[in-house]
């Protein structure tokens, strides 16, 4: 399986992997792939993740599933947190991509030559298309993430995802309310149906807040991070540092504007134009020109430290918001495990939960994965080059966490895997599917304790803009 691998050091190496992965799509045409696509943070294409689905959207490794071979297993469950597949932005950065655009337009206007041919440049190959009524919905290619996922996954767990059960909605599908996320629970439906040749899909999925937007109904978390204006100083820092003041300038040198008239806010937002419209419109647009490779890593830095400082490790309220569905996670797994009698219903082969990344990313957390030893802070960009705290790996569009069961020889086991791939949980690193009752050991602080009322009520905080990602 081959993948694509972008290298900060040598273009050389970047040129040929990008190359070589055009040469390699059979008959498919693939998007000319902006050098900047793998740094987008939480507005990556799932593709940059899995370059290998773009040359088939459908590939299945099945060697990522790694019960021990020394016993006989088979899988018996299947949990999926899923993150919403591609979207519109949301209304904050639609008036932020109009404020630029009219910035450019304007300027535009006025020049006549030299640095300014970027301007118009821009003027003639670009036009304004966002509205505020996209507000964050689905796009097609969002559905298509969906859709796509949901069959690999039936050809990966056959037995679980299987026509059989499909037709007799066995499979637990819930949602956030949120649009994009309904859409993307309605294409996942889709795509199982489609996989099994059925064309009729009878949805069957339920809307649960309390379990996919716990963020918003844990006070200690919404008054001591959400409107807490201390609690994101790490990221005002760095957008004021000298890595983004340098994107900064180079960027209003690059068009010819004083760089006053270029706030932080808009360099970030002809970045994320450029990822839009990739993960939209499948584009390599005309903004991505005003960003090289060392650009988009402060950029993403600066994405990074707002996820971190946010939804993660920055604050423990963070992690601990997601008690809830971390016991919904365990007790669903307890009760796919347990022996049952012959004359018991068999328990639910799979469980389909699909949410944001402020849904993942606290979840992540709290079960330790992607932690580094040292913290991401305003001044320590430099020694952050190979963290593994990386939105744009850990939560693109589509972004997936996977919990399999497995009914073995020796007992339960249980794999993890984060986007399709393989990974192992913290403290028990020696093994890629261990016993399911070492992984209770593991947490057993958090499945004794974890209480969401007494970690969520009576914290305080001061008050600031409620935003999402």
């Amino acid at each position: 399986m081959f993948r694509v691998s972008l290298s900060a050091r040598s273009a050389v190496v970047a040129a040929l992997s990008l190359l070589l992965t055009r040469l390699s799509c059979s008959s498919l045409s693939v998007p000319d792939i902006p050098q900047i696509a793998a740094y987008f943070g939480t507005k990556t294409r799932y593709e940059e993740v899995n370059p290998h689905l773009l040359r088939d959207s459908l590939s299945v490794n099945a060697s990522v599933l790694r019960p021990p071979p020394t016993e006989r297993c088979s899988p018996v469950h299947l949990t999926a947190v899923i993150r919403h597949g591609s979207r519109y932005p949301t209304v904050k950065n639609i008036r932020r991509i109009v404020k630029l655009s009219e910035l450019v337009r304007r300027e535009s206007s006025r020049s006549s030559g030299g640095s300014e041919g970027w301007l118009r440049e821009l003027q003639s190959r670009w036009e304004m298309w966002y509205t505020e009524d996209m507000d964050g919905q689905l796009v097609a290619k969002g559905r298509e993430d969906l859709h796509q996922l949901a069959r690999r996954l039936a050809a990966l767990f056959p037995s679980l995802l299987s026509e059989e059960n499909v037709r007799a909605r066995r499979i637990r599908l819930v949602t956030s309310s949120k649009h994009r996320c309904v859409s993307s629970v309605e294409a996942f439906q889709e795509g199982l149906r489609q996989q099994w040749g059925q064309h009729e899909v009878d949805y069957s999925h339920v809307v649960d807040d309390e379990l996919m937007r716990f963020f918003e109904h844990c006070r200690g978390y919404v008054e001591g991070v959400e409107n807490n204006r201390t609690a994101l100083l790490e990221v005002e820092k760095f957008k004021r540092g000298e890595e983004m003041e340098a994107v900064r300038r180079k960027m209003a040198e690059r068009l010819g504007l004083p760089q006053h008239r270029l706030t932080p806010d808009l360099v970030e937002a002809a970045f994320f134009l450029c990822s839009y419209e990739l993960s939209i419109k499948s584009l390599h647009s005309p903004w991505c020109f005003l960003f090289n490779e060392s650009d988009a890593k402060v950029l993403e830095y600066k994405s990074d430290l707002k996820q971190y400082w946010k939804r993660s490790y920055g604050h423990a309220i963070s992690g601990l918001s997601s008690c809830p569905l971390f016991h919904h996670l365990f007790r669903t797994l307890d009760k796919a495990g347990r022996p049952r009698r012959s004359t018991e219903a068999s328990p639910e082969p799979a469980s389909i939960l699909v949410g944001h990344a402020e849904t993942l990313l606290p979840l992540l957390s709290l079960l330790g994965l992607h932690k580094d030893k040292t913290p991401p802070t305003a001044n320590n960009y430099q020694s952050q080059y190979g963290r593994t705290f990386r939105t744009s790996r850990i939560t693109p569009y589509a972004a997936n966490l996977l919990f399999v069961l497995y009914d073995c020889q020796r007992g339960p086991r249980l794999q993890l895997l984060i986007n399709e791939s393989p990974v192992r949980f913290p403290g028990l690193e020696t093994e890629d599917v261990p016993l399911y009752r070492d992984v209770r050991a593991l947490y057993r602080h958090l499945l004794d304790g974890c209480d969401f009322h007494r970690e969520c009520e009576g914290r305080t905080g001061g008050r600031a803009p409620n935003t999402e990602l």
